[in-house]
């Protein structure tokens, strides 16, 4: 019941619904004055008036019918994905497009004929949305499916589709009865005719340029995302040789120390000589972990949030709270690399989003559960759109100009390291990412 709730694809539909059954009530003044123009053709009227007449009954049903229809799409759609159903997306509109009229032939005086037409609509959108694979949004189906309502409309005023099905409203009947009375019958079957092929075949145009534009934008965003990935892994291979090629100074080092240590056997010297091996042996492990993705060690919580305000921090004029809850010489078996650079890559977003913003503030925290660690960055920015917020963990997605590869890597750490990573955020309050780990003997 909650995805039903949370769909933002239902309470569209639902408000859509709404306004299709309101829209008659609003035009009802204007259409009972359509019907006392209608009721006095046969009288006084000429081609002209009947045809501008024609015109106003399949806009005003153009504009009754679209928001019906569009609901029936998203109800549909939204019911199939909260229940993971695909009949619904037939089951909404069989349902629904005739509830619509019941309300609306309750509510205003002129009677609205769930018909032929209707069906015929309800076939050509189901089949243009089984095509398209929901890769049209919302504006994109309001163009093509108003378009093509408006087409099918002109199929009501056709006198010979009468005995079929189409157009059995009480407008529509009038406007046919005085064409025949006046012998412009045939004339409004042909300007009907005429506009259907017409409108339609605009709908059906533009539907398929859309899905192809679209396509395109999607085979684009994947080559761009792959050029991205590869950029990555071209300069992780070009950092990865660097690193490697750091082996061989560290062991002329620590060679030569070890010759100064036999020669000049002072205790000073001695000294200065365990503190130089104990460095090299520092940065020896500092390599293995850049090479290797799973090389691990274990390491103090304090010490990793001293190595990332060390990394982060030391140099810069950039202010970053840090809050350690619970107990610091926690030990966590970590690539330590790895993970300062993830929770560099969070900083350096918080930064980015409390810039501009008075009192912006950004809090490294972290807090030590019974079997997990929660390592925490807090802005107090500008917030992430919802939209946003299911898209940012993807390679080559970005809301600023960055290559959008950060949120990606930060995930893939965490799920290395056996833990994962979550995001809370609102609009105008802020952001916060969390990365969960396993802690001490549960590793």
């Amino acid at each position: 019941m909650g995805s039903v709730v949370r769909s933002r694809k239902i309470w569209i539909g639902i408000g859509l619904f709404l306004l299709g059954i309101l829209i008659p009530y609003w035009l009802k003044p204007q259409l009972l004055g359509l019907d006392q123009l209608l009721q006095t053709m046969n009288q006084k009227t000429d081609g002209s008036a009947l045809m501008v007449n024609a015109f106003l009954v399949v806009s005003i049903n153009t504009i009754i019918s679209t928001p019906q229809f569009l609901s029936v799409v998203m109800l549909g759609d939204g019911m199939a994905d909260a229940f993971n159903c695909p009949g619904f997306k037939t089951i909404i509109p069989l349902t629904v497009v005739p509830l619509a009229y019941v309300i609306v032939n309750v509510m205003t005086p002129l009677n609205y004929s769930f018909g032929a037409t209707d069906i015929f609509l309800w076939l050509s959108i189901a089949v243009m949305q089984k095509l398209s694979k929901q890769k049209l949004n919302m504006g994109m189906k309001l163009l093509v499916f108003s378009q093509l309502i408006f087409g099918v409309a002109w199929l009501n005023q056709i006198p010979f589709l009468t005995s079929y099905g189409f157009g059995q409203g009480s407008l529509s009947i009038k406007i046919k009865q005085v064409a025949i009375q006046i012998g412009f019958g045939q004339v409004l079957a042909l300007y009907a005719n005429v506009l259907f092929f017409i409108f339609v075949a605009s709908a059906i145009t533009l539907w398929i340029y859309l899905i192809l534009y679209m396509e395109k934008w999607a085979i684009s965003q994947d080559l761009h995302r792959a050029q991205l990935e590869a950029n990555e892994s071209r300069s992780g291979r070009e950092v990865l040789h660097l690193v490697h090629d750091l082996k061989t100074p560290l062991a002329t080092i620590e060679g030569l120390v070890s010759l100064m240590e036999i020669r000049w056997p002072d205790p000073k010297m001695r000294e200065y000589c365990q503190t130089i091996y104990g460095s090299i042996n520092s940065m020896s492990k500092m390599v293995s972990e850049i090479l290797y993705e799973d090389r691990k060690n274990w390491c103090e919580l304090k010490e990793l949030i001293d190595y990332i305000r060390a990394s982060r921090l030391s140099g810069t004029n950039l202010k970053v709270d840090i809050e350690l809850e619970g107990e610091p010489q926690s030990s966590l078996y970590i690539n330590k690399i790895r993970l300062t650079r993830a929770i560099i890559n969070l900083i350096d977003n918080a930064l980015d989003a409390i810039q501009g913003r008075e009192n912006g503030r950004v809090v490294l925290r972290a807090k030590t559960l019974q079997n997990t660690v929660k390592l925490e960055v807090e802005d107090n920015g500008y917030g992430i759109l919802a939209n946003d917020v299911k898209s940012i963990w993807k390679t080559g997605y970005s809301t600023k100009n960055h290559p959008g590869v950060g949120l990606a890597f930060v995930q893939k750490v965490a799920e290395g390291h056996e833990g994962s990573v979550n995001i809370k955020s609102e609009v105008g309050q802020g952001t916060k990412v969390w990365i969960t780990l396993p802690l001490g003997e549960s590793q």
